[in-house]
């Protein structure tokens, strides 16, 4: 006995669907917090969320210490990123923000294969990761 099945023709836009329902999970991740101490939390749409170790981070997330407070975490890309006591920090794909405080940044995959990819903003200033290690401080 055979069995047959209807062939199935994909076209581009089934083609593209697929593809954007399996990168869309994937693509919200873009870090995940490997180290903490002290008060830590992470505002994500509108919410206060307590820090933990290994929670993954998304596009859009900010995260805030406390004076005792210290994150530090691995972007997708192996970028390792660690913020200081009394810091906000906002993170986007291959951006990050510091409002105030301290960020460390040791650059991963992204900023030494495409250099423009990269960038870390400040009130008053942009800096372009170009493969390198850097500490950055932002006053009140």
């Amino acid at each position: 006995m055979r069995i047959l099945f209807p062939r199935i023709r994909w076209t581009r836009g089934a083609w593209l669907a697929l593809a954007l329902a399996i990168a869309l999970p994937a693509a919200a991740e873009i870090g995940q917090i490997k180290t903490l101490k002290g008060q830590v939390s992470v505002e994500r749409k509108g919410q206060l969320l307590p820090a933990e170790v290994g929670m993954q981070l998304e596009s859009a997330d900010t995260l805030k210490t406390g004076a005792d407070g210290a994150v530090g975490i691995t972007m997708r890309d192996n970028s390792l990123l660690s913020a200081g006591p009394n810091s906000i920090l906002s993170l986007a794909r291959f951006d990050a923000q510091l409002q105030r405080g301290t960020l460390a940044v040791v650059s991963g995959r992204i900023a030494k294969q495409s250099p423009q990819a990269m960038t870390v903003r400040t009130p008053s200033a942009q800096l372009g990761v170009r493969g390198t290690d850097f500490v950055v401080a932002v006053g009140e």
